[in-house]
């Protein structure tokens, strides 16, 4: 304990009340003391508390990140690919197209067309003349086109399911970026919080200082009235 300290309490113990003429200058020179010995007192240390809060942050940004990351990446994809569906939607059928091949139950369909074909045809007694060729052509190209336009929905609509994940991915990421600047934001609260926090203890320790000044000078104002040397 200070000697101001020791001092005060010793002046406040012999002290009244301090409501004469030394007890009203004892209280003005104790807010004058305030001034000058108020910022002495003992404040909370937030510093250990903010070493905590600092390292909030950087713990969030690191689980985070891949999430961003990939959320960035996906949203550079998605931006590609939906440039290219608009400047030029044909090339990228052509390019879907370019990796057709016939599918396994093709084949068989040709088969089955052919040989009920050839059946009709002999028993209408024109198998192998030009008419049955013209339809076996017709047919065989009517199932290859269905077989091509089958490939080309199946290839556009995992297509559509890529540009679905990928845009889900953007989402993710988009979570996950806001949900790092949400804990910036509240980390910053709350280390603003502690700063006001800190700055009211002081505040509030001038005050209490200067009261406890004004208390002892008062008590002292009144313990010299009390013995007559005013």
């Amino acid at each position: 304990m200070s000697f101001l300290e020791n001092t005060g309490n010793f002046l406040q113990g012999f002290g009244g009340g301090g409501n004469g003429a030394w007890g009203q200058i004892g209280q003005g020179a104790g807010d004058i003391f305030s001034g000058l010995f108020g910022g002495r007192g003992t404040t909370p240390n937030t510093g250990q508390s903010n070493n905590y809060l600092s390292q909030i942050q950087p713990g969030i940004d690191r689980y985070l990140q891949p999430y961003i990351g990939a959320g960035q990446n996906a949203m550079n994809t998605l931006q590609g690919q939906y440039q290219n569906l608009m400047n030029d939607p044909s090339a990228m059928m052509n390019k879907f197209g370019a990796g057709y091949k016939q599918s396994p139950g093709y084949q068989y369909n040709v088969d089955q067309a052919t040989k009920a074909s050839n059946n009709a045809a002999a028993a209408g007694g024109y198998i192998g003349s030009p008419q049955q060729q013209e339809y076996m052509a017709n047919q065989i190209g009517g199932l290859a086109s269905q077989d091509y336009n089958q490939y080309l929905n199946n290839a556009m609509g995992l297509y559509g399911q890529g540009l679905q994940g990928m845009g889900n991915i953007n989402q993710m990421g988009y979570g996950a970026s806001g949900q790092a600047q949400q804990s910036m934001s509240d980390m910053l609260k709350a280390q603003a919080q502690l700063a006001y926090s800190n700055a009211m203890n002081k505040s509030n320790q001038k005050s209490s200082s200067g009261g406890f000044f004004g208390k002892a000078l008062g008590g002292l104002g009144s313990l010299i009235g009390g013995i007559g040397l005013l």
